[in-house]
Protein backbone atom coordinates (compact mmCIF):
# COMPACT_ATOMS: atom_id res chain seq x y z
CA UNK A 1 0.00 0.00 0.00
CA UNK A 2 2.83 2.41 0.85
CA UNK A 3 4.40 1.65 -2.51
CA UNK A 4 1.15 2.61 -4.26
CA UNK A 5 1.06 5.96 -2.48
CA UNK A 6 4.71 6.64 -3.20
CA UNK A 7 4.21 5.92 -6.90
CA UNK A 8 1.13 8.14 -7.05
CA UNK A 9 2.90 11.01 -5.33
CA UNK A 10 5.98 10.65 -7.53
CA UNK A 11 3.84 10.58 -10.69
CA UNK A 12 2.07 13.76 -9.62
CA UNK A 13 5.35 15.54 -8.96
CA UNK A 14 6.74 14.48 -12.35
CA UNK A 15 3.55 15.61 -14.10
CA UNK A 16 3.71 18.94 -12.29
CA UNK A 17 7.29 19.43 -13.44
CA UNK A 18 6.40 18.63 -17.06
CA UNK A 19 3.45 21.02 -17.02
CA UNK A 20 5.60 23.72 -15.47
CA UNK A 21 8.19 23.39 -18.23
CA UNK A 22 5.48 23.51 -20.90
CA UNK A 23 3.87 26.61 -19.45
CA UNK A 24 6.94 28.57 -18.43
CA UNK A 25 7.22 30.34 -21.77
CA UNK A 26 3.75 31.83 -21.29
CA UNK A 27 4.21 32.77 -17.63
CA UNK A 28 3.97 36.41 -16.65
CA UNK A 29 7.11 38.03 -15.28
CA UNK A 30 5.26 39.78 -12.42
CA UNK A 31 3.08 37.87 -9.94
CA UNK A 32 -0.48 38.95 -9.21
CA UNK A 33 -1.56 38.87 -5.56
CA UNK A 34 -4.97 38.37 -3.95
CA UNK A 35 -5.75 38.53 -0.24
CA UNK A 36 -8.65 37.39 1.91
CA UNK A 37 -9.72 37.64 5.54
CA UNK A 38 -12.85 36.36 7.18
CA UNK A 39 -14.71 34.75 10.04
CA UNK A 40 -16.83 31.62 10.34
CA UNK A 41 -19.19 30.28 12.98
CA UNK A 42 -17.35 26.92 12.87
CA UNK A 43 -14.25 25.90 10.90
CA UNK A 44 -15.31 22.60 9.28
CA UNK A 45 -12.84 20.55 7.23
CA UNK A 46 -14.09 17.44 5.42
CA UNK A 47 -17.08 17.27 7.73
CA UNK A 48 -15.22 17.66 11.04
CA UNK A 49 -15.15 20.78 13.22
CA UNK A 50 -11.58 21.96 13.68
CA UNK A 51 -12.51 24.46 16.41
CA UNK A 52 -14.59 22.30 18.78
CA UNK A 53 -17.72 23.87 17.26
CA UNK A 54 -16.53 27.40 18.09
CA UNK A 55 -15.97 30.34 15.67
CA UNK A 56 -12.76 30.93 13.74
CA UNK A 57 -10.96 33.84 12.14
CA UNK A 58 -8.97 33.12 8.99
CA UNK A 59 -6.94 34.83 6.28
CA UNK A 60 -4.78 34.07 3.30
CA UNK A 61 -2.75 35.30 0.36
CA UNK A 62 -2.49 33.88 -3.18
CA UNK A 63 0.04 34.65 -5.90
CA UNK A 64 -0.28 33.70 -9.57
CA UNK A 65 2.26 33.90 -12.40
CA UNK A 66 0.61 32.76 -15.60
CA UNK A 67 -0.71 29.26 -14.90
CA UNK A 68 1.34 28.81 -11.73
CA UNK A 69 0.01 29.58 -8.28
CA UNK A 70 1.17 29.54 -4.67
CA UNK A 71 -0.34 30.69 -1.44
CA UNK A 72 -0.75 30.46 2.31
CA UNK A 73 -3.81 30.39 4.56
CA UNK A 74 -4.22 30.33 8.35
CA UNK A 75 -6.97 29.84 10.92
CA UNK A 76 -7.27 29.27 14.63
CA UNK A 77 -8.07 25.68 15.65
CA UNK A 78 -9.02 23.86 18.87
CA UNK A 79 -8.14 20.18 19.24
CA UNK A 80 -8.45 20.19 23.03
CA UNK A 81 -4.68 20.49 23.47
CA UNK A 82 -2.03 23.23 23.10
CA UNK A 83 -2.44 23.57 19.31
CA UNK A 84 -3.33 27.18 18.49
CA UNK A 85 -3.48 27.53 14.72
CA UNK A 86 -3.35 25.79 11.35
CA UNK A 87 -1.17 27.22 8.58
CA UNK A 88 -1.56 25.81 5.06
CA UNK A 89 0.98 26.42 2.32
CA UNK A 90 0.33 25.29 -1.24
CA UNK A 91 1.37 25.60 -4.85
CA UNK A 92 0.63 24.12 -8.23
CA UNK A 93 -0.19 24.53 -11.88
CA UNK A 94 -3.53 25.00 -13.65
CA UNK A 95 -4.09 24.39 -17.35
CA UNK A 96 -7.21 24.22 -19.53
CA UNK A 97 -7.63 21.67 -22.32
CA UNK A 98 -10.79 21.08 -24.36
CA UNK A 99 -12.77 23.15 -21.87
CA UNK A 100 -11.53 21.13 -18.88
CA UNK A 101 -9.47 22.91 -16.22
CA UNK A 102 -6.80 20.70 -14.66
CA UNK A 103 -5.12 21.49 -11.35
CA UNK A 104 -2.05 19.66 -10.06
CA UNK A 105 -0.54 20.82 -6.80
CA UNK A 106 0.80 20.14 -3.33
CA UNK A 107 -0.67 21.26 0.01
CA UNK A 108 1.19 21.31 3.33
CA UNK A 109 -0.77 21.50 6.59
CA UNK A 110 1.21 22.84 9.56
CA UNK A 111 -0.01 23.20 13.15
CA UNK A 112 1.32 25.84 15.54
CA UNK A 113 2.24 24.78 19.13
CA UNK A 114 1.09 21.19 18.62
CA UNK A 115 2.12 18.86 21.47
CA UNK A 116 5.27 16.80 21.01
CA UNK A 117 4.73 13.43 19.39
CA UNK A 118 1.23 14.01 17.97
CA UNK A 119 2.37 14.09 14.32
CA UNK A 120 -0.27 16.56 13.11
CA UNK A 121 1.68 18.10 10.20
CA UNK A 122 1.15 16.42 6.85
CA UNK A 123 1.38 16.81 3.07
CA UNK A 124 -1.10 16.06 0.29
CA UNK A 125 -0.76 15.86 -3.48
CA UNK A 126 -3.79 17.35 -5.23
CA UNK A 127 -5.17 16.16 -8.59
CA UNK A 128 -8.33 17.97 -9.74
CA UNK A 129 -10.37 18.70 -12.85
CA UNK A 130 -13.48 20.79 -13.53
CA UNK A 131 -15.67 21.77 -16.48
CA UNK A 132 -17.86 24.86 -16.80
CA UNK A 133 -21.03 24.51 -18.89
CA UNK A 134 -22.79 27.85 -18.97
CA UNK A 135 -23.58 28.84 -15.38
CA UNK A 136 -22.89 25.30 -14.14
CA UNK A 137 -19.55 23.83 -13.08
CA UNK A 138 -18.86 20.19 -12.28
CA UNK A 139 -15.63 18.80 -10.92
CA UNK A 140 -13.72 16.06 -9.15
CA UNK A 141 -10.59 15.99 -7.03
CA UNK A 142 -8.30 13.58 -5.22
CA UNK A 143 -5.91 14.36 -2.36
CA UNK A 144 -3.22 11.77 -1.63
CA UNK A 145 -1.13 11.72 1.54
CA UNK A 146 1.66 9.25 2.43
CA UNK A 147 1.73 10.44 6.09
CA UNK A 148 -1.63 11.85 7.18
CA UNK A 149 -2.80 13.75 10.26
CA UNK A 150 -2.32 12.09 13.66
CA UNK A 151 -2.27 8.29 13.82
CA UNK A 152 -3.13 7.77 10.15
CA UNK A 153 -0.41 7.55 7.53
CA UNK A 154 -1.65 6.54 4.08
CA UNK A 155 -4.83 8.42 3.19
CA UNK A 156 -6.84 9.36 0.10
CA UNK A 157 -9.68 11.86 -0.09
CA UNK A 158 -11.85 11.85 -3.22
CA UNK A 159 -14.57 14.35 -4.01
CA UNK A 160 -17.12 15.22 -6.68
CA UNK A 161 -18.60 18.71 -6.65
CA UNK A 162 -20.97 20.97 -8.56
CA UNK A 163 -21.93 24.64 -8.56
CA UNK A 164 -24.40 27.01 -10.17
CA UNK A 165 -23.68 30.74 -10.51
CA UNK A 166 -26.54 33.14 -11.21
CA UNK A 167 -26.15 36.40 -13.10
CA UNK A 168 -26.56 38.41 -9.90
CA UNK A 169 -23.53 36.73 -8.31
CA UNK A 170 -25.45 34.36 -6.06
CA UNK A 171 -24.12 30.79 -6.24
CA UNK A 172 -25.29 27.39 -5.04
CA UNK A 173 -22.72 24.64 -4.59
CA UNK A 174 -22.25 21.24 -3.03
CA UNK A 175 -19.84 18.32 -2.78
CA UNK A 176 -19.73 14.67 -1.76
CA UNK A 177 -16.42 13.22 -0.59
CA UNK A 178 -14.98 9.99 0.77
CA UNK A 179 -12.03 9.94 3.18
CA UNK A 180 -10.05 6.69 3.14
CA UNK A 181 -7.78 6.12 6.17
CA UNK A 182 -5.45 3.32 7.21
CA UNK A 183 -5.97 3.48 11.00
CA UNK A 184 -9.17 5.37 11.76
CA UNK A 185 -12.54 4.54 10.22
CA UNK A 186 -13.24 5.59 6.63
CA UNK A 187 -16.17 7.96 6.21
CA UNK A 188 -18.30 9.86 3.70
CA UNK A 189 -18.94 13.59 3.96
CA UNK A 190 -21.11 16.03 2.06
CA UNK A 191 -22.02 19.71 2.07
CA UNK A 192 -24.38 22.08 0.28
CA UNK A 193 -24.65 25.82 0.55
CA UNK A 194 -25.32 29.21 -0.96
CA UNK A 195 -22.92 32.08 -1.56
CA UNK A 196 -24.29 35.63 -1.53
CA UNK A 197 -22.29 38.72 -2.56
CA UNK A 198 -22.93 41.64 -0.20
CA UNK A 199 -20.83 44.74 -0.89
CA UNK A 200 -17.63 45.09 -2.92
CA UNK A 201 -15.35 42.17 -2.10
CA UNK A 202 -17.46 40.86 0.78
CA UNK A 203 -19.43 37.63 0.50
CA UNK A 204 -21.55 35.49 2.80
CA UNK A 205 -21.58 31.68 2.59
CA UNK A 206 -24.18 29.62 4.45
CA UNK A 207 -23.52 25.88 4.28
CA UNK A 208 -24.71 22.62 5.79
CA UNK A 209 -22.12 19.89 6.48
CA UNK A 210 -22.65 16.28 7.50
CA UNK A 211 -20.90 12.90 7.59
CA UNK A 212 -21.73 9.26 8.27
CA UNK A 213 -19.09 9.20 11.04
CA UNK A 214 -20.53 8.94 14.54
CA UNK A 215 -18.97 11.69 16.64
CA UNK A 216 -19.97 15.06 18.08
CA UNK A 217 -17.49 16.96 15.91
CA UNK A 218 -18.72 15.34 12.68
CA UNK A 219 -22.49 15.52 13.12
CA UNK A 220 -24.63 17.65 10.83
CA UNK A 221 -24.29 21.41 11.26
CA UNK A 222 -25.03 24.70 9.53
CA UNK A 223 -22.12 27.10 9.20
CA UNK A 224 -22.12 30.78 8.23
CA UNK A 225 -18.93 32.41 6.90
CA UNK A 226 -18.16 35.99 5.96
CA UNK A 227 -15.13 36.71 3.75
CA UNK A 228 -13.54 39.85 2.35
CA UNK A 229 -11.40 39.32 -0.76
CA UNK A 230 -9.15 42.09 -2.07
Amino acid sequence: MKKTFAIAAAAAVVALGQLAMAGSAQAQSTPEFAFNIGATSDYVFRGFSQTSEDPAIFGGVDATIGSFYAGAWASNVDFGDSTDAEVDVYGGYRAETQGVLFDIGVVGYLYVDAPDGVDYDYLEVKLAASRAIGPYTIGAAAYISPDFFGLDEEAVYGEVNAAYAADNGVSVSGAVGFQSLDVNEDYTTWNVGIGIPLVAGIGLDVRYHDTDFDSTLSEGRAVASLKYAF
